[in-house]
């Protein structure tokens, strides 16, 4: 999932998206995106509650990206 951050709110948006349960890793970024989140759920209705109701909650996250992955 790409981020993008209110400016100034970095550090304390990006503690509070690391205790979201199924966000694995969290990686600050430079360029057009803030951030970037490697998380996993069981189903995508699952993977899309994570987005919205608990990542996009955030008080400093400003918009996101999600980019699911599949195996071919």
């Amino acid at each position: 999932m790409l981020v993008k951050l209110a400016a100034g709110l970095e550090q304390k948006v990006l503690s509070q998206i690391r205790q979201v349960k199924g966000v694995q890793e969290v990686y600050l970024t430079f360029g057009g995106w803030d951030a970037i989140l490697m998380a996993e759920a069981d189903t995508l209705d699952k993977l899309s509650g994570l987005v919205v109701r608990e990542v996009r909650a955030i008080h400093g996250v400003q918009t996101t990206e999600t980019l699911v992955t599949t195996s071919i």
